[in-house]
């Protein structure tokens, strides 16, 4: 016990003693190691500046070459299942978001002078769809002479636009370099959504990529009719529909604000039945202003509306868009049936040429040996994807309709994979990450 209270002794060393040289040789020499160990300034910058390069190494082989890695062991004869690998390169895409430098927001709506003269470019070219202008959740930016429109939303580091440019195809070309130019200076990428082959040539010029999305159903009204044994399995649902009670009435604009209640019950019926939140960018949303902006195709039985539709459309070409499509579940088999050969007999008798039926999305895409792994990816997700998004189900509804299948396309700058793209567009249409879970 004595040499423990030795060593516990804590009185102060005597002046002169031994103790004293020691401690003071001790703070000499951690002073000379504290010394050689911190380095100066020059090599504390030259380390950031290699952190910062390995950081930024790093985020682009996530972003561009993991995502590619982990399809390419998905598509072989590995043991990883499709919902498996979907999930895992959702994982990657969202972690490579997460970039060092955040890009300046630009969520603000368009102020009221843009949308209407966006409104007023809408009437003088032929694509219906553009109508989805009007929801004014997109940003405009307008070519240098006024007659063409890019609408784009921003989601992460990535600058969407929807469609084809809108309006006069002479300026198509340098309004899209002044909106990659935009989206550049605001530390973004550009991405362009579900564009038509007439874009295509555009963006290759401008540097950017094309993948295929999926294919656009389109109805030739002038050659639709259900005459001849073809058609007779849609006959009968849509004559036993009408045996049992439902109505189909196409309303005008100005008759539209009188069952607006009745059409947001129908609507928040169907949402609350699909357990979803209102999507947007390229999807329709239930707003009154939105909804009574053109006519709204309704299906009634015993007198209460229990399905809609509204219709957009442009006289220029005779294209009319099915946007928004609204029903109370299990009213009945044959009501979207009825709906939709309704919709397409009434456009076809006030002199409209084609009805856009929306995207079958990744539907179509080519996969022999010489087809971009993209195609891969995307025919597997189609294929054993279904938990995800009813991609065969859409297809078959809109195939009945016997309509031209025209490709569309997801176009970006960069390499690799658009899977970070394609996330922010997913975050963006289903109203970001809550609204994803919702469903």
């Amino acid at each position: 016990m004595a040499d423990f209270a030795q060593l516990d002794d804590t009185s102060e060393p005597v002046p002169g003693s031994p103790a004293k040289h020691s401690a003071q040789t001790a703070v000499s020499m951690g002073r000379v190691l504290i010394d050689r160990l911190t380095p100066d300034t020059s090599v504390l910058l030259a380390f950031g500046l290699a952190l910062l390069v390995v950081s930024l190494g790093v985020n682009l082989f996530l972003e561009e070459s993991l995502a590619r890695l982990g399809w390419s062991l998905l598509l072989s004869n590995s043991d990883i299942h499709a919902p498996t690998g979907l999930a895992l390169t959702l994982l990657i895409g969202t972690f490579a978001t997460n970039r060092l430098r955040r890009p300046r927001r630009c969520r603000k709506p368009p102020a009221n002078d843009d949308m209407e003269r966006a409104i007023e470019i809408l009437a003088t070219q032929p694509n219906a769809s553009a109508g989805l202008v009007r929801l004014g959740d997109k940003k405009i930016l307008f070519s240098e002479c006024g007659k063409a429109f890019i609408m784009y939303a921003q989601q992460g580091r990535s600058w969407v636009a929807l469609f084809d440019p809108v309006g006069c195809r002479k300026a198509w070309s340098g309004l899209t370099l002044k909106f990659m130019e935009h989206a550049r200076q605001a530390g973004c990428r550009a991405v362009f959504y579900q564009v038509s082959p007439d874009f295509l040539p555009v963006t290759v010029e401008a540097g950017l990529k094309p993948y295929k999305l999926g294919e656009q159903a389109v109805v030739d009204l002038t050659k639709f009719d259900l005459k001849g044994g073809a058609w007779l399995k849609l006959r009968r649902s849509i004559n036993r529909a009408e045996r049992d009670g439902l109505q189909f009435s196409m309303l005008q604009p100005q008759d539209v604000p009188a069952v607006l209640d009745e059409l947001l019950a129908v609507s928040s019926t169907w949402l609350e039945a699909q357990n979803a939140a209102e999507k947007g960018f390229s999807l329709g949303t239930f707003q009154p202003r939105y909804v009574a902006a053109g006519p709204v195709a309704v299906i009634r039985l015993e007198g209460r509306i229990v399905a809609f539709a509204n219709i957009l459309s442009v006289a220029s070409d005779g294209d009319a868009f099915i946007d928004l499509m609204r029903h109370i579940p299990d009213t009945h088999r044959g009501m979207m049936d009825l709906l939709f050969v309704r919709i397409m007999e009434h456009m076809k008798a006030q002199g409209f040429r084609t009805l856009n039926l929306g995207m079958a999305p990744l539907a179509g895409l080519s996969t022999h040996n010489k087809a971009p792994l993209w195609n891969h990816v995307g025919e597997r997700i189609f294929r054993s994807g279904e938990r995800f998004y009813n991609f065969q189900g859409v297809l078959a509804f809109k195939a009945k309709f016997d309509p031209e299948w025209q490709p569309r396309y997801l176009v970006v700058s960069g390499r690799g994979m658009p899977v970070v793209s394609m996330l922010d567009i997913t975050m963006l249409i289903g109203g970001g990450l809550k609204g994803i879970l919702r469903k």
